[in-house]
């Protein structure tokens, strides 16, 4: 932890690693879209500048959101896991996507993974969070057992493609 943060005060210290627009966006990704390698966080839709996306990176392990390791399919590539803190801020996304489609111009296409963890409630958010736990820091870590059907980030990706497929131009 830094050691000239302004005050101890707990939105404070939050605002000292998410105070700028670029450090949720790459814990966004990570979470919602399943990028877990630099190159693909680089690809997001705001064309975020390499060594800022370094930069934000970094912040992220040091505060211990992101843990970082050799991809095992490449030697010179690294993967990017969620932490258990990291998963814990996916009510505080839901609610900012929430927010942000009842009172911004957003498109239907980046406001449907959102809705279908609204439309699921509770139950739906926490699915989702043991969905993530098991991704990126294994099996063992669920809190719930893996019910039956479709995984929750499977419907999220399906109504998200969906709306690419009814967006204007496409």
């Amino acid at each position: 932890m830094r050691k000239d943060t302004r005050s101890r005060c707990p939105i404070n210290l939050s605002l000292e690693i998410f105070g700028d627009r670029w450090t949720l966006l790459v814990l966004r990704d990570v979470i919602y879209t399943g990028a877990r390698h630099f190159r693909e966080l680089l690809n997001g839709p705001e064309r975020i500048s390499s060594n800022i996306l370094a930069d934000r990176l970094a912040v992220l392990v040091e505060h211990g959101l992101l843990t970082k390791a050799e991809d095992p399919s490449h030697k010179q590539k690294v993967v990017y896991s969620l932490t258990e803190p990291a998963i814990q801020l996916v009510p505080v996304f839901a609610q900012l996507g929430a927010w942000g489609t009842r009172h911004l111009p957003v498109a239907e296409e980046y406001a449907a993974r959102g809705q279908v963890l609204a439309a699921g409630g509770e139950s739906a958010l926490e699915a989702f969070m043991d969905e993530l736990r098991e991704t990126h820091l294994g099996p063992e870590a669920r809190l719930k057992p893996a019910p039956d059907g479709p995984t929750i980030t499977a419907r999220m990706q399906d109504a998200y493609a969906a709306a690419l497929d009814h967006a204007p131009g496409t």
